[in-house]
């Protein structure tokens, strides 16, 4: 097993990817923390899984809640951060409420940075590592994206940078670029109204047949670069994505 003795912290696993990394991860052997704002889905996430989770609901726009829920899962240290909680709203640029840009930005990119800041001392002591979630839109430019693209940028920027502020300390930072990923938040978010050019959008949808990505897709590549078979891999952004950018 990847992960057996692992101690691995895991947001956003009410649904989506973060439900079906908890899964993989406690099928490999860790003891996991899950943690969301969605008590009822956590709920979920755990009868599904190999084993018992510690569940902890949190608030990503509350940077207490945050620290507490990095309390909690590190009792008795900590090995894994996987961040994976987010926020996604689209629309034209004219009219995007800036109030929402704030708060994709709280929620997809400081509170991630929050997490990790209470994580890594932990971290170094273990020689864990974090992976964050990042997304193609970190990688290029994509329109009507422009709050979440700019949130998942940063994610991309606390990952390189943690990767060579931590290297050293034994701690290994990377992050996943998912591409379009089959979730309740890429079922659910709302098509915007407004002048949106469609063939605009259509330019970065994935070129495989059947390109787009299931949960279990992401989740695998959670846990390989979270195991041991990533040691030398830091830095780095990984993306999933059914040949989205390939050109």
């Amino acid at each position: 097993m990847l992960f057996a003795g692992k101690k691995v912290l895991i947001t956003g696993a009410a649904s989506g990817i973060g439900r079906a990394t908890a899964i993989r991860f406690a099928a490999e052997g860790a003891a996991v923390t899950i943690g969301d704002r969605n008590a009822a889905g956590l709920e979920e996430t755990a009868a599904l899984m190999a084993s018992t989770p510690t569940i902890q609901t949190y608030d990503a726009t509350d940077l207490a809640s945050c620290r507490a829920l990095v309390d909690v899962a590190a009792r008795d240290g900590l090995d894994v951060l996987c961040n994976i909680a987010g926020m996604l709203k689209w629309g034209s640029s004219e009219t995007f409420s800036l109030d929402d840009f704030e708060l994709l930005l709280k929620i997809n990119t400081t509170s991630v940075f929050a997490l990790c800041q209470a994580a890594l001392p932990h971290l170094v002591k273990s020689g864990g590592n974090i992976v964050n979630t990042a997304s193609t839109a970190a990688l290029q430019g994509i329109a009507y994206t422009i709050a979440y693209s700019a949130s998942k940028h940063g994610v991309a920027a606390i990952t390189k940078g943690l990767a060579i502020e931590y290297g050293a300390k034994g701690v290994r930072v990377n992050a996943i670029c998912p591409g379009h990923v089959e979730t309740p938040m890429t079922r659910d978010t709302p098509v915007p109204e407004g002048d949106i050019d469609w063939s605009v959008v259509m330019r970065n949808a994935p070129k495989l047949r059947d390109g787009s990505c299931s949960p279990d897709d992401v989740a695998n590549m959670f846990a390989f670069l979270a195991s041991d078979q990533a040691s030398k891999v830091t830095g780095a952004l990984f993306t999933v994505d059914g040949g989205q950018l390939a050109g």
